[in-house]
Formats: structure tokens, C-alpha cells, sequence
């Protein structure tokens, strides 16, 4: 999430840019407008600690990489997935047809308005039909 604490977004044009996973690491961080410490105020180690600021350097130079859980607490804390698309494109994906899964409130969501709409156009029929009747 960016400073705000919106989501925010990254083309793939700017992940397919990045030459490294590092670079990938620096990309996510740079979109959401966040320092490395503000990012690292986020992220732990197995022993709960929050990784300090020689961790992020030897991510983003490659000396190190972090694990499973310090990666998804990279992204959230920056609102996108860089690093994963990244991994994705260097491993030959095209991540331009990727796409996420429906959440369960973004089905409910596209229901409510499925439904809003189909109300909408039946509606629409009875004031049309209403209209007619009064005209004859």
C-alpha cells in the first residue's frame, strides 16, 4: 500500500524492466512511496524480530534473498506484487495474462450488482409498459 494505504499498481512494462529480483524488491518499495524502513517496519523474522536495514541491502543486491513469509510481508506492506510478478516473468509467464482470483466480497460485490442491474432493466420495462397503457 502506498502511504495513503491504498493498493497500488505496477505495469507490466515497469516489472519486465527490472533486471534482477533486487531491482523487482526496489520497484515495489519505489511505487508505494515508501523508505526501505518503513517497508522493513513491516517485515519479521522467524523469531519475530523486524529485519533491519543490512537485510533489505542484501535482498536488493542480491546477496540474500528473503523467505516465503518476509516476501508476502514486503508486498502487503507496498500494496502490490512486484517481486512476484517479477519471479513469474524471469521464469517465462507472460504476467499480462494473469489475473487474480475473485475474493469472496468481490463476488458478493459482482452479485449485488448483477442483480442491481437485472432490477434496473425490469424496471425500466414496467415504466415503459406503464407509459404505453396511460398513452392508450
Amino acid at each position: 500500500m502506498n502511504q495513503l494505504g491504498f493498493p497500488t499498481q505496477v505495469t507490466h512494462t515497469e516489472i519486465t524492466r527490472c533486471a534482477s529480483f533486487g531491482e523487482a524488491m526496489e520497484l515495489c518499495r519505489k511505487v508505494a512511496g515508501l523508505e526501505p524502513k518503513q517497508v522493513l517496519d513491516h517485515v519479521h523474522t522467524s523469531e519475530g524480530k523486524t529485519v533491519d536495514k543490512s537485510g533489505w541491502t542484501n535482498w536488493k543486491d542480491g546477496a540474500a534473498a528473503p523467505k516465503w513469509p518476509q516476501l508476502v510481508e514486503v508486498m502487503d506492506a507496498c500494496g502490490n506484487d512486484a517481486p512476484l510478478l517479477w519471479q513469474l516473468h524471469d521464469r517465462g509467464y507472460d504476467i499480462a495474462s494473469l489475473r487474480r482470483k475473485e475474493t469472496e466480497l468481490e463476488k458478493e460485490l459482482r452479485i449485488a450488482r448483477e442483480e442491481l442491474a437485472r432490477e434496473r432493466s425490469e424496471r425500466a420495462i414496467e415504466r415503459r409498459l406503464f407509459t404505453e397503457l396511460r398513452a392508450a
